[in-house]
Parts: structure tokens; sequence; C-alpha cells
């Protein structure tokens, strides 16, 4: 009896030790699809961003919306998260003590900014900083990447958006990359502005 016992013992702290690392592992495993499908949604959103416009109610003129900066970005798509039907207006935010942000707004003919001043940021990849950058057609032979993109003075948007993803502290393995082509970069009916750089 004592020699089955404590076969019973051994097998089952075996057994213990074996179910704790499979939880370890499969933890691991989820928050890697985690993140993988929120770069894939971030690269779906950005790849199929639209150049939405909207009337200036000072200037009564119009305008195309995406603003960028280097650590925050804010444009329409026409993807969706919540798979609302229309275009929706994204604002991805990068903060050095949350990590990236997420704002989304329904995106009707006027100026989405005033919606995303109204709501509270959504943590989404919170262990990450983000680092945004778009790329231009400079000249017919040369492409260059800005650490801004003021779309009232471009009337454009970008011909690409990159966003280098850096790890917050040494827990996390890599720098992670989302290079995102616009499709649709230009409104049909605003010129865009030739860049003088």
């Amino acid at each position: 009896m004592t020699l089955t016992a404590l076969l019973l013992g051994m097998l089952s702290a075996g057994v213990y030790s074996v179910v704790n690392d499979w939880q370890d592992e499969t933890s691991v495993l989820d928050d890697s699809i985690d993140q993988a499908l929120i770069l894939l949604q971030l690269e779906r959103a950005l790849t199929a961003a639209f150049p939405h416009s909207y009337i200036h109610p000072e200037r009564l003129a119009r305008y195309v919306y995406f603003t960028g900066t280097a650590n925050e970005l804010r444009f329409v798509s026409t993807v969706s998260p919540q798979r609302h039907i229309g275009l929706t207006g994204w604002n991805l935010i990068s903060s050095a003590e949350d990590g990236l942000q997420l704002k989304l707004t329904p995106a009707y003919s006027d100026n989405p900014d005033v919606r995303f001043e109204e709501l509270e940021p959504v943590s989404l990849l919170p262990d990450y900083t983000a680092r945004f950058r778009y790329l231009i057609q400079r000249d017919l032979d040369e492409k260059l990447w800005l650490e801004e993109w003021p779309a009232e003075e471009m009337q454009s948007l970008p011909l690409a958006v990159e966003i280098v993803l850096t790890p917050r502290d040494s827990k996390n393995t890599g720098v992670l990359h989302v290079l995102a082509p616009i499709r649709a970069n230009t409104h049909e009916n605003i010129e865009p502005v030739q860049p003088v750089l």
C-alpha cells in the first residue's frame, strides 16, 4: 500500500508539472496569435484606407482626411473591426506609458476629429510603442519616407504606411513591422498637391 501511494504521488506530481508546462506554452501561443491578428487587422485597415473628404466649416473648402505624425495616425478605412457597414475612422496613438492604443468612430461626411476627442483609447498592444512613417512619390524616379503627413496640405494619402513596433521592456523579443501599401491614395475629385521637398 505504501509503495502504491508513493508511486501515485510521484505520478500525480509529474502530471501536474506537465499540465503547468502545457498551460504556459498555450498562454504564450495565445499571446502570439492575438498579436499576429492585431498586426493583420492594422495592415488590412491601412491597405483599405479611403481618401475620405470633408468640407472645412470656416474655409468652405473640401479636404482629404488623413493626419499622420511619428506617434499618432488618423485615417478613414473601409475596414471595420466590428464589421460595421460603412467607413470607419481609425486613430492609432503610441504612448511611452500605455503602448499602442486605438480609437474607432464611424466616418460620416464631416471631419472625425471631434468624435475622436470625445473617446477614450483602448489598449491595442500595451507592450509595444509604435513609430509611423509615410511614403511619398518625390518625382518619377524617387520615393521618400516622411515622419509626418498633413493631408490638408498634401490633399492625398501616402503611397504606403510603415509601423515599427518596439518592445517597451526586455521580456518581448524583437521589433515588429507593418508595411501597408495604400491602394486608393487619391480622391477622385481633389487633385493632390505636388510636394516641394
